[in-house]
């Protein structure tokens, strides 16, 4: 069983950085894949950025390209989400989950409860 905790989120100006985090429970972090997902009012949960075991394997939804830096610290059993240039469209509840790499949410098994981001134009 893996716990996810984020934190992080918060309500930040359009072009402003925000850093969540993601701590994990499980001694077996190592042996996960991480990732972010989020959903905006009224839309799908969607695919945001993932990272491998190594973290030396990532991707990302083209729309974060460039701003968004997915980064994990396994003597920590932490994973980040570095935003940057924050744009109002970013504006969701962000998730943080544990499985296999991927960008499909049903291979994740483990789910945070998320922590929301507003961004104000």
């Amino acid at each position: 069983q893996v716990q996810l905790v984020e934190s992080g989120g918060g309500l930040v100006p359009a072009g402003g950085s925000l850093r969540l985090s993601c701590a994990a429970s499980a001694r077996s972090f190592n042996g996960y894949a991480m990732a972010w997902f989020r959903q905006a009012p009224g839309k799908e949960r969607e695919f945001v950025a993932t990272i491998d075991w190594t973290g030396y394997i990532r991707k990302y939804i083209d729309s974060v390209k460039g701003r968004f830096t997915i980064s994990r610290d396994n003597p920590k059993t932490t994973v980040y989400l570095q935003m940057n240039s924050l744009k109002p469209e970013d504006t969701a509840d962000y998730y943080c989950a544990a499985g296999t790499y991927s960008i499909a949410s049903n291979d994740y098994k483990y789910w945070g409860q998320g922590t929301r981001v507003t961004v104000s134009s």
